[in-house]
């Protein structure tokens, strides 16, 4: 039987030891432990994701923010693209979708906090990293303390700090960080003279950040190092095989570097940073992440599909495993602008070592760069009410592993697990599951901690963790007065419903809930469930979760509190949030966004459940039932003309530097299918919603015109190829979508996931064109019942 001990007292954290936080006097202050992070003087968790702006139509920030927000992110990342906003030496574009201000403003509208990554060098996939072409002509050293450098570097550092005037803590505006620089490993002085310059210009927040991986060399004290972690590695070779780096992210531990991130540009044969691999300075500082893949873009040579399972449950590892602070990026997809003098993705043709498609950077992420809502939406959307409502009392705890943990990312047999504790109180963390190479069930399995005094074995019969499985389990948690020693269902979210605390709990992995209640603490258990009564607990069992499985209990100081039970497909499709006067939970298969008191459905119509019930209207269990009206959102097939053929596959072309297939050219595009596509104006509604072209084919690469202008392109990697058509819909209707279609060569070096790979080419090569279609994305406002 797995068994862990945690010790009853956990060393404190220290405090006000770093060079960041806000004045004592702020009454929201933000400060740092060598633990956690502190919100008017509670422990603070907060959950992040990366949107670009510039990349984005600024039409749409504020729809998209609210999307973000409904999937329980609370701050926003964003990069400041140095080449997007000074292509040119010297004039400066802050307009439009690059409106810096209006963005971070829009942020503060939706109730989101911000964090400002300045660069100067950004990476984020773009030409130079962000730098503009005339500063590498420059006779400097960039990326240093070369005086040259820094004066180039000091007026765009005020351009920022102009646009970010009043918006900064001190002036009562949303910017809570600046990371400066990023992904540089060896020059800690650099990043500190950055750090006195922006604030010199203007800038400050209460924390500062800067990469940490690579064993990166940060100045102590000065700079709160953020990590990050991919299922999946687009920068890797095309082999065929799972980058041996995204093993590591499956485990439990006190681990927080991945070399690998950023290594194809570093000089190192061995991809550290030159630092040491010791990672024992980093306890001074809080397990904070940035850059957990959200998904992962592809490059030419290398097109993985990512799963919205690798994403939770590597997320849900990072919480287990210490994570105080969940970054992810990218959460929200975006599209490469076209500059005026050059395309502005990252390429051969730059000295990148991967070709990245010139315009698509939708990154599979849980919110598509049309806006689209991801599976992984979903999962991570679970795992963030649980974070919004327990994260005051998960971020003290610290990392607690059996003695029989996984020594090697090799070991595919032991169960992987691990308690986040504060020796009172926990959580039990389980991961069975990782991407490509499957892990084997385990039968037969029980936990047994011993927490607070108390052996707690958790289940009380023994049971089988699936392959795939993930979850996370509470120990010793208080609802109300009553104390939940153990529960075999994961958090989801704490309601008040008529005066009454109640615990919101999801169903995990197919196996039977189970709860078990200190009888110190709790009378009586009434609801559809087996009781039993015994001298110290009170065990609960034979429940079917569902919309119906509310437990009521009596404390034995007499005071009520409630747990509800959701199944695992409930849980997934729950929101929380005000609504109609009330906080209340939500659960829809459709997307909904909870906004200023009503919910915004999108996409096809789904019945929408609403806890506490609304009266007058039809019930399931404990939730009333509302039913959206219904909308026309079948798919409309498109009436494509052929225009041309496609000619012979294109032959591999590598790269001269690494040996990679490098993407195809302008010129190679002359032998590609040619297909017309009207836009009739009526597959558009009159209430603006979203309409995508989706392109349903296999091939190697795909690009979209409108009147000659590319809007749009695909490497091919098995899922559907949807383009937004609402932000060009007047261009698109006036003169149609080309396609430009290129066959995929049965020798092309590439690495294709084998769960789409194709199986048998023409001579010629591959190109699939199965069907084209318009669907429409409907968006609904729940009328008022009341």
């Amino acid at each position: 039987m797995p068994h862990l001990e945690v010790p009853p007292e956990i060393e404190p954290p220290l405090a006000g030891h770093v060079a960041m936080g806000d004045p004592e006097h702020h009454l929201d202050a933000i400060t740092v432990t060598s633990r956690y992070l502190t919100r008017a003087g509670r422990p603070w968790l907060p959950v992040m994701g990366e949107f670009h702006f510039s990349r984005y139509p600024a039409a749409e920030w504020a729809e998209e923010l609210r999307k973000i927000r409904a999937g329980g992110i609370t701050a926003v990342a964003t990069y400041v693209f140095w080449n997007l906003h000074e292509e040119e030496r010297g004039h400066y574009d802050w307009s439009g979708d690059r409106d810096l201000r209006s963005f971070v403003q829009a942020c503060a509208g939706a109730g989101l906090d911000v964090v400002a990554r300045v660069g100067p060098w950004a990476h984020g996939e773009s030409r130079n990293g962000g730098f503009p072409d005339w500063l590498l002509a420059e006779p400097v050293r960039t990326r240093t303390d070369d005086p040259g450098y820094l004066a180039i570097v000091r007026p765009f550092l005020d351009q920022i700090a102009e646009q970010l005037r009043g918006l900064t803590r001190a002036e009562g505006g949303p910017i809570i960080a600046v990371q400066v620089e990023n992904e540089l490993y060896d020059q800690p002085g650099h990043l500190l003279t950055l750090k006195r310059m922006v604030r010199e210009a203007g800038l400050d927040a209460p924390l500062w950040t800067a990469t940490g991986w690579g064993h990166a060399q940060l100045p102590a004290d000065e700079l709160l190092p953020v990590f990050g972690g991919y299922s999946e590695a687009a920068w890797d070779d095309a082999h065929d095989g799972w980058p041996q780096q995204s093993r590591a992210h499956y485990f439990f531990g006190p681990g927080r570097d991945d070399d690998s991130i950023g290594a194809d540009l570093r000089k190192d044969e061995d991809h550290t940073g030159g630092g040491t691999t010791d990672e024992s300075h980093l306890a001074r500082y809080p397990f904070a992440t940035c850059e957990l893949g959200g998904g992962m873009y592809t490059s030419y040579h290398r097109r993985p599909i990512v799963a919205a399972d690798d994403i939770a449950a590597l997320g849900l590892v990072k919480i287990g495993s210490g994570s105080s602070m969940q970054g992810y990026y990218l959460y929200h997809g975006a599209s490469q602008k076209v500059g005026a003098r050059s395309t502005l993705q990252e390429s051969h043709a730059t000295g990148y070592p991967n070709d990245c498609p010139v315009i698509n950077y939708d990154f599979q992420a849980p919110l598509g760069d049309a806006g689209q809502f991801r599976p992984s939406w979903y999962a991570l959307r679970r795992q963030n009410l649980w974070l919004a409502d327990h994260g005051a009392r998960l971020a003290p705890m610290t990392l607690h592993l059996p003695g029989d943990a996984p020594g090697d990312t090799a070991d595919r047999e032991t169960l992987r697990w691990a308690v986040r504790s504060d020796g009172d109180s926990g959580y039990l963390f389980v991961n069975n599951h990782q991407p490509v190479e499957s892990l084997p069930e385990h039968p037969g399995v029980q936990f047994t901690v011993r927490l607070a005094g108390r052996e707690i074995t958790v289940p009380r019969r023994p049971v089988t963790i699936g392959s795939g499985a993930y979850f996370a389990w509470p120990l010793n948690q208080r609802v109300g007065a009553v104390t939940l020693v153990s529960a075999t269902a994961q958090p989801l979210c704490d309601l008040t419903v008529g005066g009454v605390p109640t615990a919101v709990l999801g169903a995990t992995a197919g196996l039977p809930v189970e709860l078990v209640l200190d009888a110190g603490t709790a009378a009586a258990v009434e609801g559809p469930a087996a009781v039993s009564y015994e001298t110290e607990q009170i065990v609960v069992s034979g429940i079917e979760p569902g919309p119906g499985a509310l437990l009521r209990i009596t404390a034995a100081d007499g005071s009520q509190a409630a747990i509800l039970l959701l199944d695992e497909t409930s849980a997934l499709h729950a929101t929380r949030g005000r609504l109609w006067g009330a906080d209340r939970l939500v659960i829809s298969a459709a997307p909904v966004v909870l906004d200023e008191g009503t919910a915004v459905v999108y996409g096809p119509p789904a019945p929408v459940l609403v806890h506490p019930a609304v009266s007058g209207h039809p019930r399931q269990g404990v939730f009333s039932v509302h039913e959206p009206p219904v909308a026309d959102v079948e798919p409309v097939p498109a009436a494509v003309t052929r225009v041309r053929a496609a000619g012979p596959a294109r032959r591999p072309v590598l790269d001269a530097a690494t040996g990679r297939a490098s993407a195809p050219q302008d010129a190679d595009f002359e032998q590609a299918a040619v297909l017309h596509v009207p836009v009739p104006d009526d597959v558009f509604a009159d209430t603006g919603d979203e309409v995508l072209l989706r392109i349903h084919w296999t091939g190697d690469v795909g690009r979209a015109y409108v009147d000659g202008r590319l809007v749009a392109d695909q490497f091919w990697y098995g899922p559907v190829w949807e383009i937004g058509l609402r932000r060009i819909r007047k261009e698109a209707v006036t003169h149609g979508i080309e396609l430009r279609l290129l066959p995929l060569a049965e020798d092309a070096p590439i690495f294709v996931s084998p769960q789409v790979r194709p199986g048998a080419y023409p001579a010629g090569g591959l190109l699939d064109i199965r069907h084209i279609e318009f669907a429409r994305q409907p968006r609904t406002v729940l009328a008022d019942p009341r």
